[in-house]
């Protein structure tokens, strides 16, 4: 694809490394790997964070989703900053504020304050995340673009696969807050990186407006949805404030919508989804990560509450799902070189369904030797998928809006881990309400006990057995634990369907250029 008039490089005095690509991917990848270390030390660090802040399933919820939602409602004005204003200025910012807000959440007094602190942190994120995918853009020749995307997909699958063990190691040795802590000497490297080798380059128009109002709708429409979905899992689907919610999220999408077909700058050029390839794409991001996202959550409380294990022991047992991640990007980026983004797609999201259904029929006492090949498939499923789908997006989508396209990619993906870890938990804590009660008939727990235990649902969906009289103990833990397993079994053959259903989107992706162009829609 070429570069458009409107692409306009800012050449600084030359010296030493300033630009060059592969040492750009370099400094581009340390930035990002502080994200992808922070979606997995966080899961990691749940169960001690409950314990310590007194949180419930909600609460768990939020630690992870107030961070991701965050990111989605800012990463595409974050694309427009970094397309306007300098995408080097923009991801350095990102690595700063990402940092800074880093070591906040590890001091936060509070339940509260980790979640407003984590709300920061998804704000700084979104300046780094589309910025580094804007920045690899400009940089890499259009025949070398895919291979760099392998290698900074691999680069996340680095910090993916390391976090559940560097975490492990953390909280078991340290506290739960140092795993935020962490992020302080990762991003003083990568700033000083970045400055030395990132070359500036803009891509709008400085002087056009802001859309404003898109952001205000956008923004209102993901957390009337978020906050709806997670309200669910507590008060039902048919109760007032979820549906209320829904109705809300739906009437800000159609305003948002409405807005940006008249605004002169929009804040997301819907002209870029005339692309089939990169509607589908950002479909299938979308669900990839919903799949993804939702299993760490749920997979790492089974781990720590269920078998017992040690934060450790779980960061290890994950490795088969992280770890294959690495070896998946690159390979991923070969196959969609070989054969674009359709047949990679479509065999990530066959091999997610596979595991999820996998994932489905285990039971409280299963061995490990029947959960880690599904975590094997996992890992290689997320690979291909997010490899691929990001080329379809970021590939097919002009210079100019390099920006925005890195944008929309991530948001996809944020999106995606808010749904998997709301829409997978309300399925699983709607679940273990209806089951508890029965279960712990079924264990031989006297009725008064039983309609006492009845309102603990919401210990019982994090894998915690409610406390009772040492002679019911043994029972009640039992009662507790096929319960929860109840709902991760539904959620996990729920994420299944998904996944199976997401194979027919992958067939409508195409491996070629946007038919969209600068003056027609965009």
């Amino acid at each position: 694809m070429t570069q458009t008039t409107l692409e306009r490089p800012i050449t600084p005095r030359p010296r030493t490394g300033l630009g060059h690509p592969w040492l750009t991917l370099v400094a581009v990848s340390l930035g990002v790997m502080m994200v992808g270390l922070d979606a997995t030390v966080v899961s990691i660090a749940n169960p001690a964070i409950a314990a310590d802040l007194g949180a419930d399933l909600s609460g768990l919820q939020w630690v992870t989703n107030a961070y991701l939602l965050a990111l989605a409602v800012t990463l595409i004005p974050a694309g427009k900053i970094a397309d306007r204003f300098g995408r080097r200025a923009t991801f350095v910012a990102g690595i700063i504020g990402f940092a800074a807000a880093s070591v906040a959440v590890g001091l936060a007094p509070s339940l509260g304050w980790v979640i407003a602190f984590r709300v920061l942190q998804g704000f700084a994120g979104a300046l780094l995340q589309p910025a580094s995918l804007a920045i690899l853009r400009n940089t890499f020749p259009p025949e070398r673009l895919n291979a760099a995307i392998g290698i900074w997909g691999a680069t996340v699958g680095i910090s993916i696969a390391g976090g559940p063990i560097v975490g492990g190691l953390l909280v078991e040795h340290a506290t739960w807050e140092s795993v935020f802590f962490l992020n302080a000497p990762l991003g003083l490297i990568a700033l000083v990186m970045s400055l030395w080798v990132i070359r500036e380059s803009r891509g709008e128009d400085p002087h056009g407006s802001f859309d404003l109002p898109g952001v205000a709708l956008l923004s209102g429409s993901l957390f009337a949805l978020v906050w709806g979905l997670i309200k669910a899992g507590s008060d039902g689907f048919g109760a007032q404030v979820p549906m209320a919610s829904f109705a809300a999220a739906a009437v800000l999408m159609a305003l948002f919508v409405a807005n940006e077909l008249r605004a002169e700058h929009p804040l997301l050029p819907l002209g870029l989804f005339r692309s089939a390839s990169l509607s589908a794409a950002t479909v299938l991001i979308v669900l990839g990560f919903f799949a993804m996202f939702g299993t760490i959550f749920f997979i790492t409380l089974y781990l720590q509450q269920i078998h017992g294990m040690s934060p450790v022991d779980a960061g290890v047992r994950m490795l088969p799902m992280t770890g294959v991640f690495i070896v998946a990007s690159p390979i991923a980026g070969a196959l969609t070189q070989r054969f674009g983004p359709r047949v990679p797609l479509m065999l990530g999201m066959a091999i997610t369904a596979a595991a999820m259904f996998g994932l489905s029929r285990i039971g409280v006492d299963a061995a490990y030797s029947a959960i880690w090949p599904w975590f094997v498939l996992i890992g290689t499923a997320f690979g291909l998928v997010i490899v691929a789908g990001t080329e379809a997006i970021v590939g097919n989508a002009p210079a100019h809006l390099a920006g925005v396209a890195g944008g929309l990619q991530q948001t996809a993906s944020q999106l995606g881990g808010v749904l998997g870890t709301s829409v997978l938990g309300t399925i699983l804590a709607t679940r273990v309400d209806g089951a508890f009660a029965a279960r712990l008939t079924e264990a031989g727990v006297p009725a008064a006990t039983t309609e006492h235990l009845a309102s603990s649902t919401g210990a019982v969906s994090q894998g915690v057995a409610p406390a009772t009289e040492p002679a019911l103990t043994d029972a009640v833990t039992s009662a507790a634990h096929l319960a929860f397993m109840d709902g991760f079994q539904t959620s996990m053959a729920v994420a299944g369907a998904v996944a199976l259903a997401a194979t027919l989107v992958a067939l409508t992706v195409r491996k070629g250029a946007s038919p969209v162009t600068p003056g027609h829609g965009v």
